[in-house]
């Protein structure tokens, strides 16, 4: 499949039209996802007439975007104008349609790309598997019988696959790097505050990012940098200088390290041996610990369940049997957790960011292992871990929790060894530093350590 930047190249060049390129998306997804589930609605009139007007102003010499004719889509709890915004739940289909688009979707529909559907979560974004009781599980392209990974498991599957060149996520906990990881895609978390998550329905405010999903770095550095400005609709989201990012291969300056302790436990074989590919590669000898990582993963969680019951107080005492069985009783729990755990966390919180700050004195990028294992079985309820068995859902995010507990900027670059099914590496960077993530994953895109791996469907 084409990346979206090759896309925008033929349609800007006359070499092909944006209709074209619109009508084979359709035609993949047609084929391709009943197998998959990746998407929970498809704009295929909507699109096809985005895609003609495109076109035309190419046919009239008028200015279009950098990403004029790529179809995305995104999951569905982006609002779509017009559209009700699911968020993976039956309860949500009872709202209003949206009245505009989130901040995300404008500003890439602005570049000239072309929304072309919604897609699959775990119900409000609290999970890791895209294993859905109202709208079916999504699929992982690389082996049907195994989970996408979640919440966002639509988004990176339908890239995975091919049927669209990018896609939008969230991620709360892992909720992009961990479905980005267990599909074999590029999947970005920026910098908390970084990029506007007006109009996506949150599950924890302190928590949520929104960030891309791509088959190529181009395509994540691309989007990523058409998707920044303040907006004034999500207060976190004030101006700061713009990063173009540089896909270079000067490392000279770049002071890398492995994450040890917490992040060196666990790990299956292949996710042992691609770490040690990308940092062989990287020339990465050393090690850094960041302090009670465990203990910033256990007050994620608080946070994340406090907040997230919250949200949902009124419709989890009015509509309990409406939500999705995996979901609800996490949330009931996280009603029930006292205020006084949830400001300990918090404080904590403040600790643990400091302590890590100090450590990006001495080191610019830290790397570390996305998910424990490749993607589980669908019907997986366990897994070992350090010797132990434990639950699969709330597991997959071992790695993940404690580094988006802060808000750092991290990429979780695609690790295909032949034979095996994919898994994810986590590049990690101080906050606002998406720049250095974006050089260090040129390198390895250049040394062909990074791959996405051939879809088998």
């Amino acid at each position: 499949m084409l990346s979206a930047t090759e896309i925008a190249q033929q349609v800007k060049a006359g070499t092909a039209s944006a209709t074209y390129f619109v009508q084979t998306a359709l035609a993949k997804i047609a084929q391709k996802d009943r197998q998959l589930n990746c998407f929970t609605a498809v704009f295929e009139e909507k699109a096809l007439e985005d895609a003609a007007e495109i076109d035309r102003k190419i046919a009239n010499s008028e200015a279009v975007g950098p990403l004029a004719g790529v179809p995305f889509a995104v999951k569905n709890l982006f609002d779509v104008a017009g559209e009700v915004t699911l968020a993976g739940a039956l309860i949500n289909r009872d709202n209003a349609p949206a009245v505009q688009d989130a901040t995300a979707i404008a500003r890439l529909k602005a570049a000239g790309a072309i929304l072309i559907g919604t897609l699959n979560m775990d119900e409000y974004a609290y999970g890791f598997v895209t294993v859905n009781h109202h709208y079916g599980t999504t699929y992982n392209p690389h082996d049907t019988a195994r989970i996408a990974g979640g919440s966002s498991g639509g988004s990176a599957a339908a890239v995975a696959a091919g049927l669209v060149p990018l896609t939008l996520g969230s991620d709360t906990n892992g909720s992009i790097r961990v479905p980005a990881a267990l599909c074999g895609v590029y999947g970005l978390k920026p910098t908390y505050g970084r990029l506007s998550r007006a109009g996506a329905f949150l599950l924890s405010s302190s928590l949520d990012h929104i960030g891309p999903f791509g088959r190529s770095l181009q395509d994540i550095a691309l989007s990523f940098q058409l998707l920044q400005g303040a907006d004034s609709r999500d207060p976190v989201c004030t101006e700061r200088s713009p990063v173009v990012p540089s896909l270079n291969s000067d490392l000279s300056n770049i002071r890398i390290a492995v994450a040890t302790d917490h992040f060196a436990k666990g790990m299956e074989p292949t996710v042992a041996q691609a770490l040690d590919t990308v940092a062989t590669a990287l020339g990465a000898t050393r090690t850094v610990t960041l302090p009670h990582a465990d203990v910033a993963r256990a007050a994620a969680y608080l946070i994340t369940a406090s907040e997230g019951s919250q949200l949902h107080l009124n419709r989890l005492q009015t509509r309990l049997p409406d939500f999705d069985p995996a979901t609800r009783d996490r949330f009931v729990a996280g009603a029930l957790i006292p205020s006084a755990w949830y400001i300990q966390a918090q404080r904590f919180r403040r600790w643990y960011r400091d302590q890590v700050r100090d450590i990006f004195r001495t080191t610019d990028l830290i790397l570390a292992p996305t998910t424990p294992c490749p993607a589980p079985l669908i019907e997986q309820t366990t897994m070992i871990l350090e010797g132990k068995k434990v639950p699969i859902r709330p597991h997959l995010g071992f790695y993940t929790q404690p580094i988006s507990f802060i808000g750092l900027p991290v990429l979780s670059v695609p690790i295909y060894i032949p034979g095996e099914l994919p898994v994810g590496v986590q590049l990690i960077a101080k906050p606002f530093d998406e720049e250095t993530i974006f050089k260090v994953a040129a390198v390895l895109e250049q040394l062909g350590v990074t791959q996405i791996p051939p879809s088998r469907l």
